[in-house]
């Protein structure tokens, strides 16, 4: 119904039963109250005449919302389908949509507190390392036990395993200060009687897993403390601050290469099944990052060291890095878990960032006593 049928004559526009048998028809509202319709006999209808069977429904004056609308705002009812202003009907035009935004891509990572608590922790790290021997060993010992809790905890978390932690954290700490003291006899010692201690201590509990948990803390022993003693054994040496740096420096810019290379050019997988996000293309950028580091450190902190020494040991850096951090990424992945813990922000926890370091250690420190001795 439009507007021109409103205030017609005695209800235009609506047919009824009449006494002439007349059917029903279609009106055509054009103001006049002319009605064409059809009808089998008798005369033509004429609305003016027609008898008033119920009266016109009121429809509210209300304009139409954008069109042909089926809502109550635009559209009034009588007892079949709704009546609306067809007169002029103005489409709704479509509602623009912005284009879709390209995916952008991430490292995963809040990378802002990676960077600030790297820095921090570098920041202690060297403090110890230039000022008192002594208390760089004691750092160490202080994240090898960290690291042997988060172990401990995520094993018998996801798999039901119990280490023995007591003797593991005292054993590992020893070890660290042995290494530093008494150099690699003093760590296999101590390696021996910490493994001693947590057959013994587990003997206390019911025998059932026994072995289980006697093999993951012996495991636990040689992969925290043990290999953590070499980096106490590099800072016997005359230059061992400087030993203990480029061993920091050249693993941290191998996983800096490796991580700025592959989120850039990545695209060939390196293990897929261990770990999806590293790539072959990343592995070239830590062993070049890496290479390069090494011949700038070996020719100007290490004593009577050689460039191409540097090359050799940035080369074995990388390598041991990777299968460091893929050697961690298949413990997790077994565990089912993303990280071992939540104490670094933006690093996860100790062991997620001692991964590329620990098997290094002794890689470093070997070579650095072939190139220029143990001095």
């Amino acid at each position: 119904m439009n507007d021109s049928s409103w205030g017609a004559p005695p209800q235009a526009g609506y047919w009824g039963p009449t006494d002439h048998g007349h059917g029903q028809g279609h009106v055509q509202g054009s103001g006049h109250g002319h009605v064409q319709g059809a009808a089998p006999t008798g005369p033509a209808y004429d609305a003016y005449e027609a008898p008033q069977t119920r009266p016109m429904p009121i429809v509210p004056d209300v304009t139409a919302f954008g069109g042909n609308q089926d809502d109550d705002r635009g559209a009034a009812r009588l007892s079949g389908p709704p009546v609306r202003n067809d007169t002029n009907p103005e489409p709704m035009p479509d509602a623009p949509h912005p284009a879709p935004k390209p995916p952008k891509k991430s490292a995963g990572r809040d990378l802002s507190a990676a960077i600030g608590v790297g820095v921090g922790l570098g920041a202690v790290i060297v403090a110890s390392l230039f000022v008192v021997k002594a208390v760089f060993v004691g750092v160490v010992a202080v994240a090898v036990v960290v690291g042997l809790w988060e172990l401990t905890t995520r094993l018998e978390e996801r798999k039901g395993i119990r280490a023995p932690l007591v003797p593991l954290a005292l054993g590992g700490a020893a070890m660290v200060v042995a290494g530093y003291v008494r150099g690699a006899e003093g760590a296999w010692v101590a390696m021996a009687l910490t493994a001693l201690a947590v057959l013994v201590w587990r003997m206390t509990e019911p025998p059932e897993g026994y072995l289980r948990d006697v093999t993951a803390g012996v495991f636990a022993a040689f992969y925290v403390p043990f290999l953590a003693t070499f980096v106490a054994m590099m800072l016997t040496a005359d230059d061992g601050p400087e030993r203990v740096l480029t061993f920091l420096l050249l693993t941290v810019v191998s996983d800096t290469g490796a991580y700025a290379v592959g989120w850039r050019f990545g695209r060939h997988k390196l293990a897929p099944r261990i770990s999806p996000g590293k790539t072959r293309e990343g592995l070239l950028g830590a062993v070049s990052f890496a290479m390069v580091a090494g011949a700038l450190c070996t020719q100007f902190l290490i004593d009577d060291g050689a460039w191409w020494q540097g090359l050799v040991l940035g080369l074995a850096v990388a390598v041991t890095a990777t299968l460091g951090d893929l050697g961690e990424s298949m413990i997790k992945r077994d565990l089912g878990i993303k990280d071992m813990g939540t104490l670094l922000p933006g690093h996860g926890g100790i062991m997620d960032r001692l991964d590329s370091l620990l098997p290094t250690a002794p890689v470093v420190w070997l070579l650095l006593v072939l190139f220029v001795g143990s001095g």
